[in-house]
């Protein structure tokens, strides 16, 4: 029960993790400090950790990482949205 509990606790975590950084985005409009390569990556390890978890038919590893790529697919939208502001 407890490594279930801190299991769980290190997926809620993980898996907001990047939400900061998009507030941040969203209120400053700005992405000038933010490393489209980073999020590629990141969006590609979650994709694996996805399919890890699926592999092991963990529910944990999963759900993390599937709100995980929600988020980092939300970041790579505000990416684009305002690096295309500043470009026109």
């Amino acid at each position: 029960m407890t490594w279930y509990l801190i299991g769980s606790l290190a997926a809620l975590l993980t898996s907001f993790g990047f939400v900061p950084q998009m507030v941040k985005m969203w209120r400053t409009r700005s992405v000038k400090d933010i490393s489209l390569l980073t999020l590629g990556q990141l969006a590609l390890g979650v994709s694996l950790w996805t399919v890890y978890g699926v592999h092991l038919r963990d529910p944990i590893i999963i759900a993390a990482n599937m709100i995980s790529l929600a988020t980092l697919l939300l970041g790579f939208l505000l990416y684009r949205r305002y690096s295309a502001r500043k470009r026109t």
